[in-house]
């Protein structure tokens, strides 16, 4: 998931790079790039003093493919005219290569690749890569993509994980480039345990080649957000850390130029507080805190950051750091100019920008490639499910108790409930989910994949975990300070309503199965009135079972007592296909059969709605 975009006005927007002459392809592995040949196609006559180079960027690309929105069934439309996939990014990188020259370009992604939409999904599990049946299992689309655009290297992401560690490992043998994370080490033996850098040459005729040394940082929230996947398999130390292993090193094998690419962001936030001793966006800090680093390609957090600057506290040196949003929104470009001094290459220049891909045409061999994908992906999300009594939208469910909702906490609390032991089937059962999508909609009639996936849009599992009322009112609370304060008699403007403290929708929990109140006219830790369970206050010792999924349940956002709560039930299986299949056996899906208004914002004990 996303977390805190920082505050864009910290960011000094740098000036466009030029067109003039360079680009450089690399080649896969830790190969070399192809030799560079002058102006007119002709070796240089004597040694050239001077060199330029580029290095592309994405990130957090989530399985976007082509400008298609599997959840409206329809190309891509945002208000601000974004298009999203890599098929318009492969347009803009052989653009960079065909203006440059091929062997002055590098392509690097910063993680998040295999998961994020219905084409992921299904590549994942419907028909996954991994075979079924001791039948060889097909090739990711990403996979496909990546290897025509000749990625030279991808930093991996902490949704890489999300599917297990054996679906990862097949993507990373159907790439032709390496996957990169230095931070994540095998839990036995605290050994890399995928590749930490590869090395690029960059040839330069007639002088020595360039070095670029190309090293991947994850984040350390994997431990937390995908423990039942990683947990005792791997662990994953700070990025600080572990760039200050890997930097000196990189030097030392004779580096020209390194180069970071980090799923992490640059603002130093945590969502998850001091669940971990590891900060989660700490690109920056890497920056600062680590001598001998270039530059750094940064994910993670969904924003754009053109060009920014951080100053090593140790050597005073800037180092350029870029995030090109994510989806394939934009294509980071980082060009680099060097000079050669006694034999040895030194970077005198360093600049970045951000290229929007929205005016360029799909390319052709992609198209071409992973149409046949991309339809029978299609076809399947459009399958119909069962049917809807009535439209349920979620166009307002970030501040009203609306039936879609419900529609998620029914399904949670029936799945929990079932696979109770009898001890604690006799606790009082209750759920937690967030509004995902404010525009979700599940319409009147036919109900199909792609109408739940579009509600439900992560790929969770579902847990029961145990809390004492006092701790469930702490859990409100926390969650209630995702509105920012209106004082009684004061207008609500929902515009304005939400996201204090940068707490996204994803972040914000409600409840089913309680009933409280939300006073928005209090200050934070004090807004959660009259919490009641079957008509009686909820009492602090009280024990519920709480219906939540994975990623609150392991710490995701922050959420006080809920990482280190007893365990009532567990499963593997997907949420949103518990939510399938409930359609699929109800037949239908009628709101008169769960939906409860149980809880409703307040203004000094008004009702607000």
């Amino acid at each position: 998931m996303p977390v805190n975009p920082m505050n864009r006005r910290e960011f000094v927007q740098k000036s466009a790079v030029t067109g003039a002459a360079v680009a450089v392809a690399g080649a896969v592995g830790s190969g070399t790039a192809e030799a560079a040949t002058g102006h007119a196609g002709h070796a240089p006559e004597k040694t050239p003093r001077t060199w330029s180079f580029s290095i592309l960027g994405t990130t957090d690309l989530h399985s976007h493919v082509f400008d298609w929105d599997y959840y409206t069934d329809a190309a891509y439309t945002d208000g601000k005219g974004n298009s999203v996939g890599v098929a318009r990014i492969a347009t803009l990188v052989e653009q960079q290569r065909a203006a440059k020259g091929e062997g002055r370009v590098l392509l690097v992604d910063a993680g998040d690749i295999i998961q994020g939409t219905s084409l992921a999904y299904y590549f994942a599990r419907v028909d996954p890569i991994t075979g079924t049946d001791g039948r060889q299992g097909p090739k990711h689309p990403m996979a496909v993509a990546m290897n025509h655009m000749r990625y030279d290297a991808a930093a991996l992401g902490n949704h890489e994980f999300n599917y297990g560690i054996e679906v990862l490992r097949k993507f990373e043998q159907q790439c032709r480039f390496p996957l990169l994370g230095a931070n994540a080490l095998d839990a036995r033996t605290l050994r890399p345990a995928f590749a930490p850098y590869t090395v690029k040459k960059i040839r330069v005729p007639g002088a020595p080649d360039i070095k670029v040394g190309i090293l991947g940082l994850t984040n350390p929230g994997i431990a937390l957000w995908d423990k039942d996947n990683v947990g005792g398999r791997m662990v994953f130390p700070g990025l600080v850390e572990q760039a200050k292993k890997y930097v000196p090193r990189l030097r030392a094998l004779g580096c020209d130029v390194v180069f970071l690419t980090d799923h992490s962001g640059l603002d130093g936030s945590t969502s998850y507080g001091d669940a971990l001793p590891y900060v989660e966006n700490a690109s920056n800090l890497v920056a600062e805190q680590v001598p001998g680093i270039d530059a750094i390609l940064v994910g993670h957090t969904h924003v754009e950051v053109s060009s920014y600057t951080v100053e090593n506290a140790e050597t005073g040196e800037e180092v350029l750091l870029s995030e090109p949003y994510c989806w394939g929104y934009r294509l980071t470009v980082f060009d680099f100019e060097l000079e050669l001094h006694h034999g040895r290459w030194k970077v005198t220049g360093k600049k970045a920008q951000t290229l929007d891909p929205r005016t360029v045409d799909e390319d052709p061999e992609i198209t071409r490639l992973l149409k046949a994908d991309h339809d029978l992906v299609v076809k399947y999300v459009n399958t119909a499910v069962g049917t809807c009594t009535q439209d349920l939208s979620a166009a307002e469910s970030c501040w009203k108790d609306v039936p879609i909702m419900d529609f998620i906490h029914e399904v949670q609390l029936k799945a929990v409930a079932a696979g109770l032991s009898a001890a604690d089937a006799a606790l009082p059962l209750i759920s937690v989910a967030a509004p995902f999508s404010r525009t979700a909609d599940i319409p009147a009639g036919d109900v199909t994949i792609r109408d739940i996936a579009g509600l439900y849009i992560y790929d969770n599992t579902l847990y029961g975990k145990k809390l004492t009322g006092a701790q469930l009112k702490d859990y409100l609370e926390f969650a209630a300070k995702y509105y920012h304060q209106v004082p009684a008699g004061t207008a609500v403007d929902t515009a304005t309503l939400t996201n204090a403290n940068s707490f996204w929708d994803y972040m914000y929990d409600t409840a089913a199965g309680v009933s409280y109140d939300i006073d928005i006219a209090q200050a934070e830790g004090a807004r959660i009135r009259n919490l009641t369970y079957d008509g009686a206050a909820v009492a602090d010792d009280q024990v519920f079972v709480v219906a939540v999924n994975n990623y609150r349940a392991n710490g995701g956002s922050g959420y006080p007592h809920m990482a280190a709560a007893d365990i009532a039930y567990s499963s593997t299986d997907e949420i949103r296909q518990l939510m399938i299949d409930y359609v699929t056996t109800e037949g239908s899906l009628d709101p008169a059969a769960f939906a409860a208004a149980n809880w409703k914002l307040t203004q000094a004990g008004t009702a607000v709605f």
